[in-house]
């Protein structure tokens, strides 16, 4: 069993989402070696340290080394609304590529290491290595993909159906990294991960407790264990248990 330690452990460079840039194209090392070149930082962010602000100019996207990031916007109310989670190996800062502002926040969820990469050189580097903005088109297009999948998730499944989902995306994502499937941290708070799903905090908790009275997860503080992933596939996919409708709501 792998654990919760590897959650804080670096990713290898072959992992990280700026190769993702150019490594499933066999570029060569040589053009490998020249997106290394142009990473600009790799830093440090504790918990609660900005990554980047809303409307500030957009200057670099972010690969996640070790660590997670929320990112959210403030409506117009005032109200904070999580749009995403991000975690190793994943990239960050490119839905600004459009506006050249940054058009949300990101916040570290715990320590977190990133590499900082200026978008003029990667713009620069997409000129000399053609296959490169390609795949910069291929991450945007999964952004898309990922929205459109949560409106869904957020218009068409109950609560339990929703939580399944979170934590079985959670599962393959963490496995695309080469971390446990099956046992990781939920570094968001119960009230974000509530937040992010359209569902209250007491909601959420009582769908984690139920899942685990029925034996699909344990949990210890914020370590989760999938102890059964194809029934809880079962009640992602709206195959298993349902709520009452008194539970529907928040």
């Amino acid at each position: 069993m792998n654990g919760p330690d590897q959650i804080h452990a670096p990713i290898p460079c072959s992992d990280c989402g700026i190769y993702q840039l150019c490594l499933p194209t066999s570029i060569g090392q040589a053009d490998v070696d020249l997106l290394d070149k142009i990473v600009k930082n790799r830093r440090i962010f504790k918990r609660g340290d900005y990554l980047y602000r809303l409307n500030h100019p957009f200057q670099s996207v972010y690969a996640i080394r070790s660590g997670s990031v929320k990112t959210y916007v403030l409506m117009d109310d005032g109200r904070l609304q999580i749009t995403g989670f991000h975690i190793a190996g994943e990239l960050l800062g490119l839905s600004a590529v459009n506006t050249r502002v940054y058009s949300c926040e990101a916040r570290a969820l715990e320590t977190t290491s990133v590499c900082e990469i200026p978008f003029d050189r990667l713009e620069e580097l997409g000129q000399q290595v053609p296959s490169l903005q390609y795949q910069m088109l291929r991450i945007m297009s999964r952004e898309i993909a990922h929205n459109q999948e949560l409106m869904l998730l957020l218009g068409r499944k109950n609560a339990e159906e929703r939580l399944a989902t979170y934590l079985i995306s959670l599962s393959s994502r963490f496995a695309k990294r080469s971390y446990s499937a099956t046992e990781f941290n939920l570094s968001m708070s119960r009230g974000d991960i509530g937040n992010y799903l359209g569902m209250a905090e007491e909601t959420v908790c009582r769908v984690l407790a139920r899942f685990e009275q029925e034996g699909l997860i344990a949990m210890q503080r914020r370590l989760v264990r999938l102890k059964d992933v194809d029934r809880l596939s079962a009640v992602a996919r709206g195959n298993g248990k349902s709520e009452s409708p008194a539970e529907l709501v928040g």
